[in-house]
């Protein structure tokens, strides 16, 4: 994984309707760019939900927010729709940016184990350089947490 003081990988995927969207399209804001696992499962949609809750915050301090995971730009216009999410959610399918950013580890669930996306949070700063990594996040407080720390 990442770490605080590494220059962000740039990316460029697609958003809910397709549009592509660069991290790079970015720079001069700061990004909150947060990795979950999938759309509308129960900590992902509440991770959402609690974004979603805080975006005005986020917009006072000029601070753009992204969702990455591993569903298809459908999924993430119907998760967004049903949610009303009004942040970035893109679509890595092919996993360009989850590994690129460290995210895809291996899980331990029920003795079974398995790959897929940790959910992490990272902090970018106006140059596109990651400024705070929050790995393994809590999805109810996670957008809260990101608000305290960017106003600190």
């Amino acid at each position: 994984m990442l770490t605080a003081g590494e220059k962000a990988p740039n990316f460029t995927l697609k958003d809910k309707d397709g549009n592509l969207v660069s991290l790079s399209d970015h720079l001069g804001k700061k990004v909150v760019l947060y990795f979950y696992p999938r759309d509308n499962t129960p900590g992902c949609t509440r991770q959402a939900c609690a974004f979603a809750a805080a975006y005005e915050g986020f917009k006072a301090e000029n601070v753009v927010v992204i969702g990455i995971s591993k569903d298809s730009t459908e999924s993430h216009r119907k998760f967004a729709e049903k949610y009303d999410l009004p942040f970035i959610l893109l679509s890595d399918p092919d996993l360009e940016a989850i590994k690129a950013y460290g995210v895809w580890q291996e899980k331990k669930l029920y003795g079974k184990v398995s790959f897929g996306v940790v959910r992490t949070t990272f902090i970018i700063d106006e140059n596109g350089n990651i400024e705070k990594v929050m790995p393994k996040v809590k999805p109810d407080t996670n957008a809260a947490e990101i608000l305290e720390y960017l106003k600190a």
